[in-house]
């Protein structure tokens, strides 16, 4: 097993608790062969009082909103899947973790039509720090404008969190790492700044946060909208809109957030230091203000957080 899933020994599997190695699928699945799977990534945060998940009912929400846009009616609600995700970390007795719903064609149709084959739900939960890694957000991080763009409106629904979308995301991070960078930014197809490889792109110009509007080249993360809700009632002005890529040479901040990530600065792009190459006071303010909420030491005026009270399934 993976080191990164040493420590996980259940899955949720089409309704109920399996052991791990029997969280299996078939080698002719659909979702292998095209691709066909929406996720979701949900983080539950150990707060001083109680174990919470961070704006599950906006993930759930989106998760169907993603299997609606590609054919797949889910067959169970999102009061089914939030005990879900609670029942899979009380199965592992974890505190803290990165829980992923995904829903996926399986074994039917040999061909590209999916209506042939079944949609297949599991759960996964595993502890999973920092993705870009334990110093990244006090530190930041050295990014590429990477040579692959986002795909145009039209061509693919970047609305859904969709498994194909991300092979995209896939290539811009190998990029990336061959390049010596610890991550990429997307441009779109009309030359304008859309995104990380999976977060999305915050620039601070003379104390106002500018964000790529939506403009079908990148996914709404929720992690976005909350630095968008939170900035706001911080005090600074925040703007989307069309942002071309020099912007990140005139930025005297830029950071990156999704909720792998959480929010991350930027000290440099393409080997140029943004700003004086140390994490800005806006950014800084917004990491942390994020952070406390997350964790319980701030109140959550917004309702984000939501106790997990699962227990764990007889028999495990």
């Amino acid at each position: 097993m993976s080191g990164a899933f040493e420590d996980v020994d259940y899955v949720w599997c089409d309704g109920g608790i399996v052991p791990w190695e029997d969280a299996t699928v078939h080698v002719m699945s659909h979702v292998v062969h095209y691709g066909s799977s929406v996720f979701e990534g949900i983080r539950a945060y150990r707060t001083p009082s109680r174990v919470s998940f961070f704006r599950i009912q906006d993930h759930l929400r989106r998760l169907r909103v993603s299997a609606r846009i590609h054919g797949m009616e889910l067959p169970y609600s999102s009061v089914d899947l939030e005990a879900a995700c609670g029942a899979v970390l009380a199965a592992n007795g974890f505190e803290e973790a990165y829980v992923r719903p995904v829903v996926f064609r399986g074994l039917g149709a040999a061909g590209l039509d999916p209506d042939f084959s079944p949609v297949r739900v599991f759960v996964v939960a595993w502890p999973w720090g920092a993705y870009l890694g334990d110093e990244a957000g006090e530190q930041g991080v050295d990014c590429c404008i990477s040579t692959w763009s986002r795909p145009a409106p039209n061509t693919l629904p970047m609305m859904a969190k969709a498994g194909g979308n991300y092979l995209s995301g896939s290539l811009m991070k190998v990029e990336a790492r061959r390049r010596g960078a610890d991550e990429a930014i997307a441009l779109s197809p009309a030359g304008h700044l859309s995104e990380g490889s999976g977060q999305n792109l915050f620039l601070v110009i003379d104390g106002v946060i500018l964000t790529p509007e939506v403009d079908g080249t990148f996914l709404l993360g929720i992690t976005r909208d909350s630095v968008l809700r939170l900035a706001r009632d911080l005090g600074y002005e925040v703007r989307e809109g069309l942002l071309p890529r020099e912007m990140l040479l005139a930025a005297d901040e830029v950071f990156l957030a999704g909720t792998a990530s959480e929010v991350v600065p930027v000290r440099s792009v393409d080997g140029v230091p943004v700003g004086d190459g140390d994490p800005g006071p806006v950014t800084c303010h917004i990491r942390d203000a994020f952070r406390a909420l997350v964790t319980g030491e701030a109140p959550d005026p917004y309702g984000w957080l939501t106790p997990v009270s699962v227990p764990a399934p007889a028999g495990v």
